[in-house]
């Protein structure tokens, strides 16, 4: 084992490298003009009163949480509170849509309740094709929403329902991820700068 490896083998070194080097392809892509389309959207949503809803299973469920509170809470300006959603908190309804209807509907139920004509989903998803995602963006899309994609390298389904649909490099998960959630910071900085700076 070498020194930079942790008790369960993981070069540490090797995989911070990796780490970095995905932080710095995202300068290309998906690039800062895609990122500021998808930020355009969201801002535009929030300045005529509509709704962001943020749907992602596992880590991307954190990553919905995460960026749902930057905008209801705020990012680095005072001021007022942004209307945005997690649709991945509500256990009781997260378990009665499950039980009911199906795990792939769990989002999907929501968007159908909450989500009304210029509101936008952001959909957030490693590999691309989690059913319970892509169902709750053809319903966002049916209903009049706009729909931001966090993807991973591959293409994937949401390509096609996206209004935006932004590809992060990376050939683990836990890399795709963390290109997510920088992507993610930075959406929610551009949109508090716009409608707040």
């Amino acid at each position: 084992m070498s020194a930079s490896q942790g008790p369960g083998g993981l070069d540490v070194a090797g995989y911070l490298a990796r780490s970095a080097a995905v932080a710095a392809e995202l300068a290309e892509h998906p690039g800062p003009a895609a990122v500021e389309r998808a930020a355009a959207l969201v801002a535009d949503a929030l300045a005529a009163g509509r709704l962001v809803l943020f749907c992602g299973n596992g880590g991307s469920a954190g990553d919905a949480q995460h960026l749902a509170a930057e905008l209801v809470g705020r990012y680095a300006l005072e001021r007022g509170a942004y209307r945005a959603v997690a649709l991945t908190t509500d256990s009781s309804v997260l378990t009665a849509v499950g039980n009911d209807y199906g795990f792939e509907h769990v989002f999907e139920r929501q968007v159908q309740g909450l989500l009304g004509p210029g509101d936008v989903l952001v959909a957030i998803t490693t590999g691309g094709r989690s059913p319970n995602v892509v169902l709750a963006a053809e319903a966002a899309r049916k209903l009049g929403g706009h729909v931001v994609a966090l993807l991973g390298p591959d293409p994937s389904p949401l390509d096609d329902l996206a209004a935006v649909a932004l590809h992060v490099p990376g050939e683990t998960p836990g890399l795709v991820q963390q290109g997510h959630i920088t992507i993610g910071q930075a959406l929610c900085g551009w949109v508090e700068a716009r409608l707040a700076g």
